[in-house]
């Protein structure tokens, strides 16, 4: 079994594309298919057999909103990656002994437990530093066709990110040397070429390199190990960045629902 730290830092402002749904309150806290969209993650890793503590970082729940495994709820910090470090080491706190965690956007409230305990299993088959997890396009426009998510295309295959993925939970304190060039080429495309190495870059760019190749250079330049996992379910993958995948998920969620009370 593994803990869960859920990111639910950032409010959209006047102008983006969530605004005009969200009106000023946190986007976690976004009401979809009738419950805050946090709401739902929270529940899928209630439901989740592999999952035993769950921290919250980035927005404030009240009671009546907490499941039985929350753990802990932090305040939002200056960004997501600042989110996942503090939520990584108040995790250490409460369970030094932590091995690894599962790090879950509060943006994709279509997951289910099934999903949370088909990942924790899948990448305890190893042990690596970080587990990247993608879905094949095919999948993703399977379930979502009108999602219009950003692809990746390489040499073998496909794929956009996912938004549940796993770490080592001691990498927030043991590698700050790794967090600090993720944190300085997060907004600079020559640093982040810089990560990792031009070579690689060149061989993205004309596709000929494949996807264990890309995480294998990648884990390498940055002295971890990783592995990435392809996903066969598109909610991983399905977050809410716009007003369009929000009717797309809440549509989703509300025929779920309707089908549980048939059933």
């Amino acid at each position: 079994m593994l803990p869960a730290i859920v990111t639910a830092g950032g409010i959209p402002k006047a102008g983006e594309p969530l605004y005009p749904l969200s009106k000023g309150i946190e986007k976690a806290l976004l009401p979809i298919a009738g419950k805050p969209m946090i709401r739902w993650v929270l529940e899928a890793l209630e439901d989740a057999s592999k999952i035993n503590a769950v921290l919250v970082v980035g927005v404030e729940l009240p009671e009546t909103m907490q499941t039985s495994k929350v753990r802990a709820i932090l305040p939002n910090q200056e960004d997501m990656l600042a989110n996942i470090l503090a939520g990584m080491r108040k995790l250490l706190e409460i369970d030094p002994a932590a091995h690894h965690v599962v790090l879950v956007s509060s943006d994709i409230p279509a997951i289910t437990g099934e999903m949370v305990d088909w990942l924790v299993q899948t990448t305890m088959q190893t042990d690596e530093d970080v587990y990247y997890t993608v879905i094949e396009r095919h999948v993703m426009e399977a379930k979502y066709p009108l999602s219009r998510r950003s692809y990746t295309r390489l040499k073998d295959i496909e794929v956009c990110g996912g938004d549940m993925n796993v770490v080592r939970a001691t990498l927030a304190a043991e590698n700050q040397a790794m967090w600090q060039k993720i944190i300085a080429a997060r907004k600079n495309v020559f640093k982040q070429a810089a990560l990792i190495g031009l070579d690689t870059l060149l061989l993205l760019l004309i596709r000929q390199i494949t996807l264990d190749q890309a995480v294998r250079t990648v884990a390498s330049r940055m002295k971890i190990s990783g592995r990435a996992i392809v996903c066969p379910y598109a909610e991983i993958g399905m977050d809410i960045d716009k007003p369009h995948q929000f009717e797309i998920v809440e549509a989703d969620l509300l025929q779920r629902l309707r089908e549980r009370q048939t059933a």
